[in-house]
């Protein structure tokens, strides 16, 4: 069968057994900084995963494809570049029928909502704003559910944008299918602004969440800077991971404290972050806090209560840290003019960035090369600067961390001048 557009127009087809390294440093000892060592003789094994593109053979017809897409968990820059490159590539390769699955996975068995028809003209400027053109959604019916939603409409390629939760829904999808003998196509795209999915560089929505996030760190710059003891904190994204934290961090080159979820501190005490504040105000006359929402959860009263994705609904650490910066100053009688800011809700808004576009238009893309080429129970991403596919097992068995060895937190601690608060 042909390939993509026609062999004789373009033969730019990537060969089945093309490799990408997952490891491209060759560490001399565990020693080393930033050293992610497989064994403690640091020796090295060639881990590698399939490089993503068009193959020169496909699997499906494409008059016979019936392609869905769902946007699943919470909002992210991107998703309409993602959505809208998926449509694009799937007309390109002779798909006639292709479909949103409104909000989420609950667009599987609500009755209330109706399959969206998408085309290109449907698609030609959502990328143009924030949000997702399908809606979203947490949580949803039952696997088994899904898939006898899918063979009733007869949907035989999936596209499944979502973070770790979702991805786990999709892969439980495409065991289910195997378990049934279809003949299903269940691709992800990873889509978390915390950028806390293992293997991979960066997942979009990260570029633009850590732009915006500059603009409220200036905002809190100039807030604390022109008040007398002026003390600035931003609340950013980041459950269990600190990537947006520590970026913005490092890019605004105006924080005095960035916390972590990563890296335990104490508050109070000689070595707590309220005594560097004092320190801070005694010597700069202001000081700017980042802080991601997972961080120093412990000083908080713990609720059991997760949401519909099943995360564990965190406490706010921003608010709290404001009321105890506020309660020390006054304790201390010195005087302390405290600003907190949350941007969360308008940075997930946000469109996406250049950089972020230009990578959910190629992961748009590598999701439906994938498809075609007959793959199934995998996600896209890029690692070592190249695109490739990644089994879902193995992106999703827990989520990504800051280091606290690793040379990058070390130049967000070196660019603070932040002591250790432990």
């Amino acid at each position: 069968m042909g390939g993509y557009p026609s062999d004789e127009e373009w033969h730019g087809h990537i060969n089945n057994n093309d490799r990408v390294l997952l490891k491209v440093i060759r560490f001399s000892s565990p020693t080393s900084a930033g050293a992610e060592c497989i064994d403690p003789d640091c020796t090295w094994v060639e881990q590698w995963v399939h490089r993503a593109g068009p193959r020169e053979k496909i699997y499906f017809k494409p008059e016979e494809v019936k392609a869905a897409i769902v946007t699943c968990g919470g909002l992210c820059p991107g998703l309409n570049d993602v959505i809208r490159q998926v449509v694009i590539t799937l007309e390109i390769y002779g798909v006639k029928k292709i479909v949103g699955i409104p909000f989420g996975y609950r667009g599987f068995s609500d009755n209330d909502l109706s399959e969206m028809p998408l085309s290109r003209k449907v698609v030609q400027n959502i990328h143009l704003s924030g949000g997702s053109l399908l809606g979203v959604s947490r949580g949803g019916p039952s696997v088994s559910d899904m898939v006898d939603s899918m063979e009733e409409r007869g949907i035989n390629m999936l596209f499944v944008l979502g973070g770790n939760g979702t991805h786990a829904g999709a892969n439980a999808i495409h065991n289910e299918c195997l378990k049934r003998r279809l003949k299903v196509a269940v691709v992800g795209v990873p889509k978390t602004i915390d950028n806390d999915i293992l293997l991979m560089d960066k997942t979009f929505g990260f570029d633009t969440a850590v732009e915006e996030a500059q603009r409220a760190i200036n905002s809190a710059y100039i807030e604390a800077h022109s008040a007398y003891h002026g003390i600035g904190i931003v609340k950013l994204m980041g459950r269990s991971s600190g990537f947006i934290a520590m970026h913005a961090a490092l890019a605004s080159g105006q924080i005095d404290i960035c916390l972590i979820p990563e890296v335990p501190f104490h508050l109070h005490g000689p070595h707590g972050v309220l005594r560097h504040l004092k320190y801070l105000i005694e010597t700069k006359g202001s000081a700017v806090v980042c802080l991601a929402e997972g961080a120093g959860q412990n000083f908080l009263k713990k609720t059991n209560a997760t949401d519909a994705s099943g995360n564990i609904v965190l406490g706010d650490i921003g608010v709290h840290i404001q009321q105890e910066t506020k309660k020390y100053f006054k304790e201390i009688g010195i005087h302390a003019d405290v600003k907190y800011i949350d941007p969360t809700y308008m940075i997930r808004a946000c469109r996406a960035n250049a950089s972020d576009g230009i990578l959910c238009a190629v992961l748009g893309q590598n999701a439906v090369h994938g498809a075609f080429a007959g793959y199934s129970g995998i996600t896209v991403g890029i690692c070592n600067t190249h695109y490739v596919y990644f089994p879902i097992p193995e992106v999703i068995s827990y989520p990504r961390a800051v280091d606290p060895n690793s040379r990058m937190w070390h130049r967000c601690l070196t660019s603070t001048g932040q002591p250790d608060f432990v």
